[in-house]
């Protein structure tokens, strides 16, 4: 057949209006955030950090302070008064770094009040800076294993302030003040480091890294019970003692400001003052020719008051900050070491599709145990796991547990072991837990394992012994125990071991932690774990992209509760191991099935490898960002969307029915963040595909049909 060149013709722009289609047309940094590149500008009197979405500018003359900070996307000014760049103690006496003198205001910032600023003749002086690139905090090379992320580390400018002291006591004493500002985030981050060049010791007492004088929120004359805050999100990398970044921030303080006396506030009590600090410490005894720095504190912009808005942007900057978070392979929990069950685990992986095995708690590994006999039995089981392809790790327990009175956490009221979070606990700068940390990381490297599970990592316990090798008493012992923590955790990562650990240790090298759960309700019965799970899934992906997250399924009893409460033998209770499996892999949220084995039949086996195969089918999208739908209420429908602007596959829809009765209803989906703007092709169960029209909001209302105590799903194109 003769092709005329108006055939081609047509058939070239076809299929260009069907890729333009496709293409994403928006200026929405949560959607595409390629051109908000992050730049370093400077004349004589100012440097600024911007990038689209958020800007920091920083007088220098007659000292360096930050005089401007903007929310691009809002207009918001954040930044009402002047502070110092950050103060340090030493040897005793605070002293400013940077800043400027003479606001008659505390309220706002006048353009032309600047020029008539003072510098602290007291403080530190700004003398030099320099711009770089941002360089990564972790050589993460993310070709191990299954992950998403775009990049694998975070890219953007640096900015480094430089300050000296004309105090001859503080002669070859230096302070630089780092900043980074991040490409298609609205999101600064920023750290001190003092280096000694002096002809002695010095020691930092305390240090505040950040200070800034936000606008308040609303203007109470009366102190109310809880105030607003301004519309951020502040966290720093020495997190810990829980799942949440709310739970483990232990440096972000609001304090009051006595300069600023025009507040509505009677008392003037309002918290407008962000300062990021340590409560005790660091204690730091900075020797000749040493270095000290400081947590890093990253402040992230919202641009809105929307929940699932403001956690999209949080889970985008832990998979920018932390790309190895983003890997989520597919493991079970064993319960033995035995040699040949570990066998017979490893091959029901091969033959299912599952990645990673971990010798779960209670399974009778021991890491501690260095001694050859134990080295090369799981090396030979790591070996043949990887045979087989499969990667095999296992868990250890560092606190919640006592070792001896010399070795422990002693409490600084009564000078003995105790008052720990765990009640009792090993101090990890004592020498047994220097050991501890030389012994895990003999036995991963011995061993070939991929994988340590840490329970009980370090939980920010003080300690008051004197004794410790590694740390002089109370006031320097959370710091170096951190430390240490952190030192082990970057370590693992650049070696590529996975890391689950139950902190919030992911900007230092953790890639899951738990999804928030009460350990003791998966002893109850099995229809109530699969509803309160799903509760659990949809409250722990806010702020947690689905790889972040472990959640449990208890193959054999776990706290008790029985044959009710556990899923073994595993053929007679396929429709509960299926819904576990269904809301689990449909969430993109990993769980530790704990037991013996994956199956028990054939007709089990064939249940896992269709779950498996089907998330593998889906990967890309399972693992995307979560749309929080309906939580479960057990009286209608509930569910949640991934959503992936980048992937063919835009959307996936997960809908559960755990009524006694067939729920057939129109569903309004929210398909703003699939990127798609006009229309939209849904199919369920990715079978017949239906077109539908975005309505001005972004949304479509899509007929369903969801069985009694079943699920459904959707496929968004």
């Amino acid at each position: 057949m003769k092709t005329t060149f108006s055939t081609v013709l047509i058939l070239l722009l076809s299929f260009t209006l069907s890729y333009a289609q496709e293409k994403i047309v928006t200026d929405d940094w949560l959607i595409e955030n390629a051109k908000y590149t992050a730049t370093i500008t400077e004349d004589a009197n100012y440097i600024e950090l911007k990038n689209g979405l958020v800007s920091r500018k920083i007088k220098i003359a007659p000292n360096a302070a930050t005089v401007a900070y903007s929310n691009l996307k809002t207009g918001e000014s954040m930044c009402r008064s002047i502070t110092p760049e950050a103060t340090v103690t030493i040897d005793g006496k605070p002293y400013a770094v940077g800043g400027l003198e003479g606001l008659k205001e505390h309220g706002y910032i006048l353009a032309e009040w600047l020029a008539d600023l003072k510098a602290n003749p007291d403080a530190f002086m700004y003398v030099a800076h320099q711009t770089k690139a941002i360089t990564p905090k972790i050589n993460w090379k993310g070709k191990k294993r299954f992950h998403t992320a775009k990049k694998t580390s975070a890219t953007g400018k640096e900015l480094i302030l430089t300050f000296k002291h004309s105090a001859p006591n503080l002669k070859g004493i230096t302070v630089d003040v780092h900043y980074e500002i991040y490409d298609g985030l609205p999101l600064i981050s920023k750290w001190i480091r003092v280096k000694n060049t002096s002809d002695k010791k010095i020691r930092l007492t305390n240090f505040k890294s950040e200070l800034l004088a936000f606008p308040e929120v609303e203007n109470p004359v009366e102190t109310p019970r809880e105030w607003k805050r301004p519309n951020l999100h502040v966290e720093s990398d020495y997190a810990f003692g829980g799942f949440t970044s709310g739970e483990s921030n232990v440096t972000t303080f609001w304090e009051k400001d006595s300069t600023y006396t025009s507040q509505v506030n009677w008392k003037m009590e309002t918290p407008c003052l962000l300062e990021s600090k340590l409560l005790v410490g660091p204690n730091a005894a900075i020797a000749k020719g040493g270095t000290f720095e400081s947590f890093h504190t990253y402040e992230l912009f919202f641009d809105g008051t929307n929940r699932e808005r403001n956690a999209l942007a949080v889970r985008k900057m832990y998979r920018t900050l932390a790309p190895w978070a983003t890997e989520n392979p597919i493991f079970m929990h064993l319960t033995t070491t035995d040699d040949d069950a570990v066998k017979t685990a490893i091959d029901q992986c091969e033959a299912t599709g599952y990645e990673m095995v971990i010798l779960s708690f209670g399974s009778g590994l021991n890491m501690e145990d260095t001694s050859e006999k134990n080295i090369r039995k799981f090396k030979k089981l790591a070996d043949y796991a990887h045979k087989k392809g499969i990667e095999l790790g296992g868990y250890s327990l560092f606190s919640s547990r006592k070792i001896s009175d010399d070795v422990d956490v002693i409490d600084k009221e009564t000078g003995k072991p105790g008052g720990a979070k765990f009640g009792n606990a090993p101090c990890l700068a004592s020498e047994w837990g220097a050991t501890y940390l030389k012994n895990i990381t003999y036995f991963l490297e011995q061993t070939g394992f991929d994988l340590l599970e840490h329970d009980g990592p370090y939980p920010g316990d003080y300690c008051a012994s004197t004794t410790h090798k590694y740390h002089e008493g109370y006031e320097d012992s959370q710091w170096k125990q951190w430390e240490m923590s952190k030192d082990f955790y970057n370590t693992l990562r650049e070696k590529d071991i996975y890391l689950n650990a139950p902190d919030f240790y992911f900007l230092q090298g953790s890639s899951k932690c738990g999804i928030g759960y009460r350990e003791v309700n998966w002893s109850l019965p099995r229809d109530q774990q699969i509803i309160l799970g799903r509760q659990n899934i949809y409250d722990g992906t806010w702020e947690k992209a689905p790889a972040m997250a472990w959640t449990f399924v208890p193959l054999t009893e776990y706290h008790g509760g029985g044959e009710i409460a556990t899923l073994e033998p595993l053929k007679d209770h396929l429709s509960s191991y299926e819904a576990h499996m269904v809301q689990n892999y449909g969430s993109g949220v990993q769980a530790c099935y704990r037991g013996p084995r994956l199956y028990d039949a054939e007709s089990t086996k064939k249940l896992v490898i269709e779950q498996i195969a089907h998330y593998n089918k889906y990967r890309a999208i399972l693992n995307a960002d979560i749309i929080h739908l309906r939580r479960p209420n057990g009286q209608t429908w509930d569910g949640f969307m991934h959503i992936d602007p980048s992937l063919n596959t835009k959307g996936y829809v997960l809908l559960f029915n755990p009524t006694g009765r067939t729920i057939t209803e129109k569903i309004k989906l929210p398909l703003y963040y699939t990127g798609l703007t006009e229309t939209a092709m849904v199919s369920e169960k990715d079978q017949q595909q239906k077109n539908y029209t975005l309505n001005r909001n972004y949304e479509i209302e899509v007929p369903v049909n969801i069985p009694s105590k079943s699920y459904t799903w959707l496929v968004i194109r």
